[in-house]
Parts: structure tokens; C-alpha cells; sequence
């Protein structure tokens, strides 16, 4: 009688497919994906939380704050893309761009502040988008932090081997209500850490 020799099908591990910023903005066209909302991180499609009442409300008193201290000069733009490489395209839930509403036709390639509305999102906006960011040169970038009812204001972008994006913030100040902070491309100008925080 002969033994039967088993025989072993090896499979590959499944891996994610990587998205390039056109193809990904093929597919969201194609799929009409206008009520939901995506992000391209890193080639990888990121579907972003629905927004609570206070993230809502956290991101109209940012914008109002905001448009406040950027005038002429400057765009403020709410939850739209920032090209930032062939393989990211994040949706920061505020950011101000240098220029004119007119000349900025196509998604902006950097910002001069960037602010993010964290509920559910904090490490992820600590970590990920902040490593993502600095790797970009992205000199300002602040998170109202409302479980905590703080703005955590992140500058400095170094080189950092253990982040995500192989960049983090040196610095990070953390303003409480009654504080004021100045942006960096608005010295002259403070906003109020209460008019940001709902």
C-alpha cells in the first residue's frame, strides 16, 4: 500500500492595491461618490468618519475664525483636496492657501495653515496626517482637539525616522481657552482659542 504524499498550495497574503491620485479620482467620478468622503493617503483610500454636531460645529467656528484674519491674499477652503504627491490627497478639514479665490483653479499643492477637527479622528490626525504633513513642509498645523477642549498647534516640520511619513513636528504647544495664538503667515494677527473651540 503507498503512502499519499500531501501536497501544500501555498497562497500569497492578500495586500492592498495602490491607488495613484488619478486613478483615484477616476473612481470617485466614475462611482459618484459626492455623499461620502474619501481621502488618498499614501496610495491607500481612506473613508473619513460622518461628521458629528460638534465636529459640524467645530468646523464653521474654525472658518469663521479663519476668514476673519485671512483676507486679501489668502483662500480659505473647507474639507476640498491638497495635492500633495502622486500618492496622497487629503481633505484637511480647513485649510488657508497664499493667492487669489480666481488664479486657484486647480487642488493646491501646499497651505499656509491647516487646521483639523478631531473627535474621532485624534491619533490619526496626531499621528498619520501630521507625519504627512511635515514631510511636505507644511509649517502650521493646528488640531481642535475637542475631547479635551484644547488646540494643539504642531510647527517645526524635522526629519523624524520613527514617524509614519519619516517627518514630524518638533514643536507642540497646546493653548486652552482664554490663550491666543498667532498664525505663522499672519504674525500680526491673533485668534482667539475660544472662537475656536465649540
Amino acid at each position: 500500500m503507498s503512502a499519499e504524499v500531501a501536497t501544500v498550495t501555498v497562497i500569497a497574503a492578500p495586500k492592498p492595491k495602490r491607488w495613484s491620485k488619478q486613478e483615484y479620482r477616476h473612481l470617485l467620478e466614475q462611482a459618484g461618490a459626492d455623499r461620502l468622503r474619501y481621502e488618498l493617503i499614501d496610495g491607500e483610500i481612506i473613508e473619513t468618519r460622518p461628521q458629528t454636531d460638534a465636529h459640524s460645529y467645530g468646523l464653521s467656528l474654525a472658518d469663521y475664525a479663519a476668514r476673519k484674519v485671512f483676507r486679501k491674499g489668502f483662500v480659505v477652503r473647507l474639507q476640498s483636496p491638497l495635492d500633495l504627491s502622486h500618492s496622497s490627497e487629503p481633505e484637511p478639514d480647513l485649510m488657508v492657501v497664499k493667492g487669489e479665490v480666481r488664479n486657484l483653479r486647480k487642488h493646491p499643492k501646499t497651505a499656509e495653515l491647516i487646521i483639523e477637527i478631531a473627535w474621532g479622528s485624534l491619533q490619526y490626525d496626531r499621528r498619520t496626517k501630521g507625519s504627512l504633513y511635515a514631510s511636505k513642509g507644511i509649517a502650521d498645523y493646528w488640531i481642535v482637539n475637542l475631547h479635551d477642549s484644547v488646540v494643539e498647534v504642531r510647527r517645526r516640520p524635522v526629519k523624524d525616522a520613527n514617524a509614519q511619513f519619516g517627518y514630524s513636528y518638533a514643536e507642540t504647544e497646546i493653548f486652552k481657552r482664554g490663550d491666543t495664538v498667532k498664525p505663522l503667515a499672519a504674525p500680526k494677527s491673533r485668534v482667539a482659542i475660544t472662537d475656536l473651540l465649540p
